[in-house]
């Protein structure tokens, strides 16, 4: 049964609070990011993710990756990283890098069909916000699994309405590309999926 889907400015002087709110009950909802849309639940509700599985359509053989509001988060997540990959980190996070790594035990097993799980920091200030309020979100792009990410409120209510129970409006997201994803639990990383941040780039950093 489809329910009614409320959206909202994210910049609105509740629109925060109603979404933890609605997090915490185990709801889904939709929200800008820097690169595209997302719709995410909490990171620690199996249930929760399970709903968005089955929003977007996603075959459980693949992994929901997590958004989080600051570095401190991480350890919620994943062992704490060193070498290479924090370098990676520091250089890029805030960002548009999302990077794979090794999940920790006792998080819900329907987050990934392995022991690895993509990782990122988003930079934008109302979606970090948005994360200090809810907590680490289990989150995937706002469509439909095959079709086209969306870049706007407008095309998440189009894909979605009546499967989610709020859009938070944060305008066109800036970006409008999928973040690079980076496998950092191999000896050497390893990119997985190309966009805003070039394979250049983080040989760079890894360099420097």
């Amino acid at each position: 049964m489809k329910k009614e889907t409320q959206i909202l400015p994210i910049n609105q002087s509740q629109a925060l609070s109603l979404a933890a709110d609605i997090i915490c009950s185990g709801g889904v909802i939709a929200f800008p990011t820097d690169t595209v849309y997302g719709i995410g639940a909490s990171a620690i509700d199996k249930d929760a993710i399970e709903k968005l599985y089955l929003v977007k359509g996603r075959s459980q053989d693949k992994a929901i990756p997590i958004l989080l509001a600051d570095m401190e988060d991480l350890a919620q997540i994943t062992p704490t990283p060193g070498g290479i990959v924090q370098a990676i980190m520091d250089k890029f996070w805030p960002g548009a890098l999302t990077l794979i790594l090794p999940l920790l035990a006792g998080l819900p097993s329907n987050l990934s069909p392995t022991q690895t799980v993509g990782i990122r920091i988003p930079d934008f200030d109302l979606t970090r916000e948005l994360l200090r309020h809810t907590g680490p979100l289990a989150a995937t792009s706002a469509n439909l699994s095959g079709q086209e990410s969306a870049r706007n409120a407008e095309q998440v209510k189009e894909n979605l309405k009546g499967e989610i129970d709020l859009i938070l409006d944060g305008g066109i997201s800036p970006g409008g590309v999928d973040s690079t994803v980076l496998d950092c639990t191999k000896a050497e990383p390893l990119i997985l999926r190309t966009g805003p941040i070039s394979w250049e780039e983080i040989i760079r950093a890894i360099a420097e």
